[in-house]
């Protein structure tokens, strides 16, 4: 496992909170079928809270776990099992839906339990306002990848480069709970 250390502004990143961070962070070792993997972790701060953000790439998911707390270990340690949480969550998904397909599941280890009782519910965001830009790099991936990583980062929809046909498309939850895909022209 690779550790990326980042900060924001004035935040001072001991070597201590580097060792608890990665001896944190090897809990998800048993959910990964190789420990090869690589955690980008971001430690900012707020007038009221410590923030710790942990983003874990893979090579059709991304892994995002951010937690705000009074202090820094405990933002690590919320982030960690919303990490947790969320591998466990899909892990039943991607299995059954791709078991015998190459891709997201060799990633996931088969020993680990799924528990439906703790799955989280996200709530829709309903504000109106312009809040944030972002750029995206268009990844190319199939329908079905794109529909876990949108899964995985809790949106509502998600843009990709759609590797069957080479248009830009997006997969989106319907209003019924399915899945829908606009494509480009």
């Amino acid at each position: 496992m690779r550790v990326n250390f980042k900060k924001k502004v004035y935040f001072i990143i001991t070597a201590k909170l580097e060792e608890y961070t990665i001896k944190a962070l090897e809990k998800l070792n048993p959910l990964f079928k190789d420990n090869n993997f690589e955690a980008n972790v971001l430690f900012r701060e707020d007038s009221v809270n410590k923030i710790a953000e942990i983003t874990i790439p893979t090579k059709h998911l991304i892994l995002r776990g951010e937690s705000r707390a009074a202090s820094i270990i405990e933002a690590i340690d919320s982030a960690i099992d919303k990490l947790e949480s969320q591998i466990k969550r899909h892990k039943d998904k991607i299995y059954s839906a791709y078991r015998k397909r190459q891709g997201v599941s060799k990633y996931y280890s088969e020993t680990v339990e799924l528990d439906l009782d703790k799955m989280m519910v996200n709530e829709v965001d309903t504000k109106v306002k312009l809040m944030k830009e972002k750029t995206i790099e268009l990844n190319p991936m199939t329908i079905d990848e794109a529909i876990v990583q949108m899964e995985n980062l809790g949106h509502d929809f998600f843009v990709f480069l759609n590797s069957e046909n080479q248009k830009v498309s997006v997969v989106y939850i319907r209003e019924d709970y399915t899945y829908g895909v606009i494509a480009t022209k």
